[in-house]
């Protein structure tokens, strides 16, 4: 019987050899995927250390694949690696904050600019159908998979515009500010993600008919909101429960 990570069920690869270095990929990539998650979804604190130890125990690792994962991470800018120090979650000032988000707002209305000249049928059906999803989610008050999905849309009108520049920028910052884009849903005063549903039907609607100029714009207040949003979230007083949407 093959032995796996707790709580997951993903196969840990067997020695090299009969496959064992696409195994081992593949374990890689998982642990990729749920210390992303873990880190996105805030269980760390902002600023605090990296508890390796507790990380391993959780993931049944050693300490070199939680390593080989940080480093990709701190590449993404979620957390920052200390030299001989371990790593610390990246904090973000609201001055970071404003600049990045403008940065996105700005990268991510060129991208449906680009997107409408080029986006084929096929990927306006794969969009449409992710947004159901994405739908299906919020009605389900599932925050995790609203956010994967939200994230798969963004990306998706990214390719779309078929500039290999622009993607590089893009994902270069997304991973800045993946973490702060997640918990800006919960903000109280804005109610911030019944709000980002009736963004994405707008958005959808624009990318339907074509419309560069209707979208561009309508993804940059998008991320203008989402800014706004975060702001509200990171001065927020702590330990208040974020409202239900």
């Amino acid at each position: 019987m093959k032995s796996t990570i707790p709580d997951t069920g993903v196969p840990i690869a067997p020695p090299a050899g009969n496959g064992g270095d696409r195994q081992e990929a593949s374990l890689h990539g998982e642990i990729l995927l749920r210390l992303r998650d873990y880190v996105v979804e805030g269980n760390i604190a902002e600023g605090a250390r990296v508890p390796e130890r507790r990380l391993c125990e959780m993931f049944g690792i050693s300490r070199t694949p939680l390593r080989e994962a940080l480093k990709v991470l701190a590449a993404e800018g979620l957390i920052e690696l200390l030299p001989n120090r371990g790593a610390r979650v990246r904090q973000l000032s609201q001055r970071d904050l404003e600049e990045l988000f403008d940065v996105m707002a700005g990268l991510e209305g060129l991208a449906g600019r680009l997107a409408c000249e080029a986006i084929t049928d096929e990927e306006i059906t794969a969009i449409e159908q992710l947004h159901y999803e994405m739908y299906g989610h919020y009605l389900h008050r599932d925050m995790h998979g609203y956010f994967q999905t939200n994230q798969r849309i963004h990306e998706s009108i990214v390719a779309a515009a078929r500039n290999e520049t622009l993607r590089t920028a893009y994902a270069n910052f997304a991973g800045r500010i993946r973490r702060v884009r997640y918990s800006a849903n919960f903000a109280r005063k804005r109610q911030r993600w019944a709000e980002a549903m009736r963004e994405h039907e707008a958005i959808l609607d624009a990318l339907r008919r074509r419309a560069a100029s209707e979208l561009s714009d309508i993804l940059f207040q998008h991320l203008r909101n989402k800014r706004s949003a975060a702001i509200d979230h990171l001065t927020e007083p702590q330990g208040e429960a974020p409202a239900s949407p």
